[in-house]
């Protein structure tokens, strides 16, 4: 990276990311996996950036936008990112395009799980990370969660259990989107009036990150949410919901058994929370257990679309939390 610092300005990161368009947390991503910009510190260790650095983010948020890899571009010049946007302006429309919504949105979002899942066969974790990071930024995180994580895992779990690929593969893929949820999380404090929920897997279901990401879209819709991880017992979850005074509790299940733990499990939650909270169920393996939910009455959610639905509806209900079963 060749450009000289100016030193006349200096700012906190979130006016970077106000100005530059880049949301903070993938500011630090960026410098720190690919150094795109080296900012100083200031005496108390808080990072400071110039308007040098702004106008980089901002060429490079419009390069990425445009199909670009950062750890590419990462470390051009200014010049070199100016010349590689004016190159492709050369041959698109007069006018910079929207980002794509609609059913542009979706196309884009099925390219690019063809595109990841071609990398995750190739066990290629550092390029499947980059292209994440790319489509986080194109596609913006709902989207990026409801319309390509959430069509990868489900691909994924499918060519897993037909041997086309190894738990390693899940793994890998699920490790880097571990690594991305700083990124995707509401930093936004909520409203002191917003509705709350605790999210978490239940005893014996290891696998998070359903619940991780519907934790996210919660937060999206502007819910307070306590995040708890996976594999609790009952009596933990309703210990929680009373500390945190919840008015639903999120569950993810993940996988089939037939230890009937699950299902002892959802009864005895029930139990312990009463009917006045909401039991939120989804997950790829929860239509294995329909007779328990129907029993116990939850709100069964088919997809993380649908959850976001959901949610929407109970925002319209003016924050009235329905416990029955709704509609896919």
């Amino acid at each position: 990276m060749t450009d000289i610092k100016d030193n006349s300005e200096h700012y906190l990161i979130s006016t970077v990311s106000k100005r530059s368009g880049v949301k903070a947390e993938l500011v630090r991503a960026w410098e720190r996996r690919y150094q795109a910009v080296a900012p100083t510190r200031t005496a108390g260790g808080h990072r400071v950036y110039t308007d040098l650095d702004i106008a980089r983010l901002k060429l490079l948020n419009q390069a990425t936008r445009d199909g670009h890899s950062i750890s590419r571009i990462a470390r051009y010049s200014l010049d070199e990112l100016r010349k590689l946007l004016q190159a492709e302006e050369a041959f698109a429309p007069a006018n910079h395009p929207l980002p794509p919504s609609g059913s542009d949105s979706k196309a884009l979002a099925e390219a690019y799980v063809r595109k990841c899942y071609a990398e995750v066969t190739a066990f290629d974790a550092r390029t499947l990370e980059s292209l994440f990071e790319n489509a986080i930024v194109e596609l913006g995180i709902q989207n990026f969660i409801e319309d390509l994580l959430d069509p990868l895992l489900i691909l994924i779990g499918e060519r897993w259990k037909s041997g086309e690929l190894r738990p390693v593969h899940e793994h890998m893929a699920s490790s880097i989107i571990r690594s991305l949820t700083y990124i995707l999380r509401n930093n936004t404090p909520c409203s002191p009036a917003a509705p709350r929920m605790v999210v978490t897997t239940p005893l014996g279901q290891l696998h998070e990150l359903g619940a991780l990401l519907a934790a996210i879209i919660a937060e999206l819709k502007g819910w307070k949410v306590t995040y708890l991880g996976p594999n609790l017992p009952a009596e933990e979850i309703a210990a929680a919901v009373k500390f945190t005074d919840a008015a639903a509790v999120t569950i993810s299940i993940s996988f089939s058994t037939d230890d009937h733990v699950v299902q002892k499990e959802l009864r005895r939650l029930r139990k312990l929370l009463g009917y006045e909270i909401a039991m939120i169920v989804g997950g790829r393996a929860a239509p294995y257990y329909e007779t328990v939910l129907n029993e116990v009455g939850v709100v069964k959610i088919a997809s993380l679309a649908h959850f976001r639905r959901y949610l929407d509806e109970v925002a319209q209900q003016k924050d009235k939390i329905p416990v029955q079963e709704t509609a896919v």
